[in-house]
């Protein structure tokens, strides 16, 4: 699977959900289990590598402005989120945060934000084409620390700063 195949299949199961990421995260285990099992693990890779490039700090800033705070594991659920958001969000997203103001048409923080399950999907449906745990994808384990230069993510003036426009338009009020 090249990666034009990987965000087709997110984007067309992110329609069809209408964006909302439980839905999504079971449209795309019905995707995927019609695949063959190679195919699947081929996807699974993808997603974890982008999963594992968005270990940001400053991505992780963003977050906690769009959720009010975000914890390791709300920022876990994040990543999946936003990748499942598609490539332009993606791409953008980790390019520059703050775009994130831009790039996202809304954000509610009671549905958006956790994609929990999309981060299991491969792994779901994998298992069920084979019956058996999915092994280990051969990519490089997630860095013990994020990259890039830490933030307080309880300081809302530094928040404020480093995210102007996620701020304006989705910091607390």
């Amino acid at each position: 699977m090249d990666e034009t195949e990987f965000w087709e299949i997110i984007d067309s199961t992110r329609e069809a959900a209408e964006g909302d990421p439980e839905d999504h995260a079971d449209l795309l285990v019905d995707r995927l289990v019609r695949l063959d099992p190679d195919s699947v693990l081929d996807f699974g890779r993808h997603f974890e590598a982008r999963y594992n490039r968005a270990y940001r700090w400053d991505l992780w800033g963003a977050a906690a402005v769009l959720l009010g705070g975000a914890s390791d594991d709300a920022f876990d659920y994040f990543r999946c989120w936003l990748i499942a958001q598609g490539r332009e969000v993606f791409e953008g997203a980790v390019h520059d945060p703050d775009a994130l103001a831009e790039l996202l048409d809304d954000f509610d923080d009671e549905l958006d934000g956790d994609g929990e399950e999309l981060g299991y999907a491969a792994d779901e449906a994998y298992e069920q084409l084979t019956g058996v745990v999915a092994p280990d994808l051969g990519l490089p384990p997630q860095a013990a620390d994020p990259a890039g230069t830490p933030l307080s993510f309880d300081d809302d003036a530094a928040l404020a700063e480093r995210f102007p426009a996620l701020w304006e338009r989705f910091g607390p009020v």
